[in-house]
């Protein structure tokens, strides 16, 4: 996913591991991994995700709560595309120096392709909760895309909304084909970003099937005619695509662009950072169904067995509704728990006031009247991508 904002300021986003010896047998990894470390241990994390916006204080409050077990945690971003690559040529050195990395469906996809991630449900153990249990119930849905190779640590609903300039944009359209309509009246004045890296574009673009009508909107490799038509058509009225939603919400806020795309918390989070003016509006489109979106913790293959047992034992603790409190933050995952009974009230009061003061009433309508679908299998989201890189970005 791509790198949003945060209260802690304007980001502007920038086969299997197989190598001799990487790995052991999945039994020998496990055959003590309930023995947590005789002295505690450091980790690495990678965030692709731009989560660390929503979890950082979870990572304090669980060094601060169980210093026997860790030293420390060392942060670290990357690009969501490149993550799966840089972990995979560890995996084959037979080096592996992240232990733990925050990443949504796309990273998630592309390391399931490759095979790159620990099977973490099914370790002997684990220790987890009853997730069916606890998560809110679209968040289970979304823990299903995992395979097991990972675990919601986050969810939202998502999108696709459109965000607009009230000065520019007198009347927003309000169907998918009144959106192709504005953007040729008005050309270089849409603008979203590339959907491998973007959570709102890539909202847009597995949104789009369920607006237009296409045959499946699983299927973007034959059931999507419609969609693909459509983001030709489009493509001739937009100049360019971002490589993340950061810079182009800087774009869309200085006025350089009258309309985009966006989600929840890409509406609420640049107005409260003052990125985007606050006055600037959304608007749904008819017919359109949430494309609800996660973060996940996952583990790549040939961390050392004692800090995988301390990870466990984290991952645990950030479900703690408690702590999935502070996934509220300034909005930007907007509502953000992955768990049930979660209120705002729960949430620090910094975000309680962000929230009151940028967020939208008609939100929880519309969460509450409008389906909300699983975003795209991985190798499916895989499929996407590359066509849309190729037959429209490349067109």
């Amino acid at each position: 996913m791509t790198r949003p904002l945060s209260r802690r300021g304007f980001i502007a986003a920038a086969g299997a591991a197989t190598g001799a010896g990487l790995l052991l047998p999945k039994g020998a990894v496990w055959a003590q991994a309930s023995k947590l470390p005789s002295s505690p241990v450091a980790l690495n994390v990678i965030d692709a995700a731009g989560n660390l916006a929503l979890t950082q204080k979870i990572f304090d409050n669980f060094a601060a709560a169980r210093p026997e077990l860790v030293s420390g945690f060392t942060f670290n971003k990357a690009p969501s595309p490149e993550l799966p690559g840089k972990i995979k040529a560890q995996q084959r050195a037979n080096r592996i120096d992240i232990d733990l990395v925050i990443i949504g469906p796309d990273a998630l996809s592309a390391g399931l392709a490759d095979d790159i991630w620990t099977d973490i449900i099914a370790l002997p153990d684990a220790g987890l909760p009853d997730l069916q249990a606890t998560y809110l119930e679209p968040a289970w849905r979304m823990q299903g895309l995992s395979q097991g190779k990972g675990v919601v640590i986050s969810y939202y609903p998502s999108g696709p909304l459109i965000e607009y300039n009230p000065a520019k944009v007198a009347t927003p359209p309000k169907t998918a084909e009144e959106l192709l309509a504005w953007a040729r009246e008005n050309p270089n004045k849409l603008i979203y970003a590339r959907p491998a890296n973007s959570g709102p574009g890539r909202t847009f673009l597995m949104g789009l099937p369920y607006l237009l009508g296409d045959s499946n909107p699983k299927d973007p490799q034959n059931g999507w005619d419609k969609t693909w038509a459509y983001l030709k058509e489009l493509h001739k009225y937009i100049e360019y695509y971002p490589a993340g939603t950061g810079a182009l919400m800087k774009e869309l806020g200085e006025g350089t662009r009258d309309m985009t795309v966006t989600t929840t918390g890409w509406d609420i989070n640049p107005r409260a950072l003052g990125v985007v003016p606050e006055e600037f509006k959304v608007a749904k489109l008819d017919g359109f169904h949430w494309v609800c979106d996660a973060h996940y913790f996952s583990i790549p293959k040939g961390v050392a067995e004692d800090k995988v047992a301390v990870l466990m034992e984290f991952i645990k603790f950030a479900l703690q509704p408690e702590q999935q409190a502070y996934s509220y933050d300034s909005g930007y995952f907007y509502p953000g728990p992955a768990v049930k009974d979660v209120p705002l009230s729960m949430a620090p009061q910094e975000s309680q006031d962000i929230i009151a003061k940028f967020g939208r009433p008609e939100y929880e309508d519309w969460i509450a009247n409008h389906p909300i679908e699983l975003p795209l299998e991985p190798e499916a989201l895989v499929t996407a991508f590359r066509r849309w890189d190729e037959d429209v970005a490349a067109g």
